[in-house]
């Protein structure tokens, strides 16, 4: 998300005072996800679910996270895809952030800047406004996007050569934030705290697009595979993913009003058609 130099230091300046009360360092990366985060919250198994699919497509895959910030979510792709790599347009985070820019990060605009083929392109983040699917097109066969109700827009690739094969909801980090909020720094009543959280949705959903038909049934092949394990290494997990648990974002937990029939949270759905 692009910021002016003016909003980027206030936002720094607010981070400092945060941490002067905040009850826990991982309350932050919900609360300012652009300096501290990312504006999608995720748990090891999601980045367990991204590396099965790029593994099950090639031996040695190249990765590109696109928008990815300082690398937060990228960092943990490369502990297990090394040559991993992400590229983002604002070069202020990490200069005026005083974070020093790793080298498998390249400063470029993803709608000129994607210069080779790959066969993971990542999207966890595009600006309202901004479109830069067309580019990613020509560049890979499997998109995986990450999709904010209501703020991330132009994250559906189906009219762009792709088809869905699988998704999975999780919460925002406003999902979280929200919770984190009326839990630990508001003095609201127990019962309206209540009524607060009833009403919750999780908001974020994980599409795996793919234009070729043969890698679609092996990523399918892999997430269902992939998907029978998880539940044994539920304990092989990030420190921060209490947080989520706290605030009533387990994994696959029901939210919201059954009537609805939202898919548990975390739970792969399969599109068939």
């Amino acid at each position: 998300m692009s910021y002016s130099y003016h909003a980027l230091k206030e936002a720094i300046n607010s981070l400092k005072r945060y941490r002067t009360h905040s009850i826990s360092r991982h309350h932050e990366r919900y609360s300012f996800p652009f300096l501290s985060g990312t504006y999608f919250s995720y748990r090891k198994i999601d980045v367990l679910r991204l590396v099965s699919i790029a593994y099950s497509v090639s031996k040695d895959p190249s990765y590109l996270d696109v928008g990815c910030g300082y690398g937060d979510f990228l960092k943990r792709i490369r502990q297990y895809i090394p040559n991993a790599t992400g590229i983002e347009k604002n070069s202020e985070i990490f200069y005026e952030c005083g974070i020093g820019k790793p080298n498998f990060i390249k400063i470029a605009d993803a709608q000129w800047g994607i210069e080779q083929n790959y066969d993971i392109i990542f999207v966890g983040w595009m600006d309202p406004g901004v479109d830069f699917r067309d580019a990613i097109k020509s560049r890979s066969d499997v998109v995986i996007t990450t999709l904010d109700q209501g703020l991330s827009l132009a994250a559906e690739y189906d009219g762009h050569g792709y088809r869905r094969i699988a998704y999975w909801r999780t919460p925002s980090w406003d999902d979280v934030n929200y919770e984190i909020l009326n839990r630990h720094y508001t003095k609201i009543p127990l019962e309206t705290y209540l009524k607060l959280s009833n009403m919750r949705r999780a908001h974020n959903l994980w599409y795996i697009y793919c234009s070729n038909e043969t890698k679609s049934e092996v990523i399918v092949k892999a997430l269902k595979r992939n998907n029978n394990e998880e539940c044994k290494s539920l304990s092989n997990r990030y420190d921060f993913e209490n947080v989520l648990d706290e605030c009533g974002f387990r994994y696959l937990e029901s939210t919201g009003d059954p009537i609805s029939c939202e898919e548990r949270l975390w739970e792969i759905c399969f599109d068939n058609s």
